[in-house]
């Protein structure tokens, strides 16, 4: 039975790589955000607004409990799913957790396009979005560092990097 949880900031490429590795490795592949869409039939940025981030973070520890218990699957995880509740240390129970980290002036770039979907950087400028990734990461960094793994993911900005990557997280893996 395998099962593989990744953690990283909000556009560090989780879903991607993800997506990618469950393909390479004949899994199946659950981003928490979609299955908590599905479950649900709202989108996460529409619980925020309606109920509020700590409603929002309740049931995202939920949806994380159930689908943690999947077998032979890759699990993508919110950017601030390991840093409520004991996320953490459930994720370390349940499987192999591997932090993608990424530098914040990169981090930056990636979320630029997003800023209009993401409920945490919504109509932030250039200049505030690259200070707010700053201060979150110094506080989410004590619990991304708790994860067995950690994967430098800067080289994911064509296909062939990606698949480089996705050997990188192989031979992290033992996979």
């Amino acid at each position: 039975m395998t099962r593989i949880i990744l953690i990283g900031y909000m556009g560090a490429g989780k879903t991607t790589i993800g997506r990618q590795l469950a393909m390479a490795l004949g899994l199946q592949f659950y981003d928490l955000d979609w299955y908590i869409e599905m479950r649900y039939h709202t989108k996460v940025s529409e619980i925020f607004a309606q109920h509020g981030e700590e409603h929002f973070r309740d049931l995202e520890r939920r949806m994380l409990h159930e689908v943690a218990e999947f077998e032979d699957v890759i699990i993508s995880c919110g950017g601030g799913t390991p840093c409520y509740y004991d996320n953490m240390e459930y994720m370390n129970q349940q499987g192999e957790t591997v932090y993608l980290k990424l530098e914040p002036e990169v981090l930056a770039q990636h979320l630029k396009m997003g800023r209009t979907v993401r409920p945490l950087i919504l109509g932030k400028t250039e200049e505030d979005l690259e200070q707010y990734i700053r201060n979150s990461l110094k506080e989410r960094e004590p619990f991304y560092s708790k994860a067995k793994h950690t994967v430098d993911v800067s080289l994911m900005d064509n296909f062939e990097k990606i698949a480089i990557t996705i050997e990188l997280l192989r031979k992290e893996l033992k996979l």
